[in-house]
């Protein structure tokens, strides 16, 4: 693994792909994206990111790979030089400093979105487990919201019911639930998301969420029968965290498509803005996925 570096993008061995030209230096937020462990295929996620980031053309991308493990307490990240983290990690828990640092940074209006993965990760650390939402977790990990096929907001206690988990890859709709957010303004109320997983049962304390979309989770795919939260968004002081559980990539699994998909990249680049405390400027691209049709990048 690579040792983060506080450096300008062009000492960062993939500094071409990262550094991304603006019209207006004034307008370019700068995202810190944070990688290094995974169960999942955290390198090509992470080139998937900035790539779709780059297409944007308003952002400017620092990686940040965990250290390995015996260099662990030399670790350190300046959050104050960001408007945002990225968050592509799931592995063991951040040194002291770097936990404490993102809480002071989100505290202090700063942002961060997590990517799939991501809301697996520490499950000893309450005050990530709070600012997430919903994660990974069996059902002594916390409530667990779904929809029913009204519309109604369901609260599941801690220990009853489901645990966390997901069916067949296989691409599916997303319902947008709440319109009028920043996030979701003017994307189609039901859109098809290329091939992904589709998390279910997800736990948590599920305190203070704005859920913004959710997707049926059918059990002729191996899921829940429930309408589950895809991106929500929580507030922490200040400062914003949204997490999509969209962007599954396997180690060794070939489709690119959950990563491609012109949805999921709308909706990351336009929560990344919101989340850094800006208006949400990104269109919504001509190639946007319709109800009965995906779209992915080429």
């Amino acid at each position: 693994m690579r040792p983060i570096q506080t450096l300008v993008l062009a000492t960062l061995t993939i500094a071409s792909s990262l550094l991304i030209a603006q019209a207006d230096e004034s307008t370019t937020l700068q995202v810190l994206l944070i990688d290094g462990q995974n169960n999942h295929d955290w390198e090509r996620t992470t080139e998937q990111l900035v790539d779709a980031l780059k297409q944007a053309e308003i952002f400017e991308v620092t990686v940040a790979t965990s250290p390995a493990k015996e260099n662990w307490e030399s670790w350190q990240i300046d959050f104050s030089q960001y408007d945002v983290v990225l968050n592509n990690y799931f592995g063991d828990e951040w040194p002291k400093a770097i936990g404490e640092g993102l809480l002071t940074f989100l505290e202090n209006g700063g942002g961060m979105v997590n990517v799939h993965a991501a809301n697996n990760a520490f499950p000893n650390w309450e005050e990530f487990n709070q600012i997430t939402g919903l994660l990974w977790r069996n059902p002594m990990g916390g409530d667990r919201l779904y929809y029913d096929d009204e519309g109604a907001l369901i609260r599941v206690p801690r220990g009853e019911g489901q645990g966390a988990g997901h069916g067949r890859k296989h691409a599916f709709k997303v319902q947008v639930r709440d319109p009028n957010h920043p996030i979701m303004n003017g994307i189609p109320k039901g859109w098809l998301h290329a091939f992904d997983e589709l998390y279910h049962g997800q736990r948590g304390p599920a305190k203070g969420m704005r859920i913004l979309s959710s997707a049926y989770s059918d059990p002729e795919t191996g899921g829940s029968g429930k309408h589950e939260p895809m991106t929500w968004v929580i507030e922490h002081g200040k400062g914003k965290v949204v997490t999509t559980v969209l962007g599954h990539l396997w180690k060794g699994q070939k489709e690119l498509d959950a990563l491609k998909c012109v949805g999921f990249r709308t909706i990351l680049t336009r929560s990344l803005q919101f989340a850094a405390g800006k208006p949400v400027t990104i269109a919504v691209p001509d190639n946007f996925p319709t109800a009965e049709k995906v779209s992915v990048v080429p």
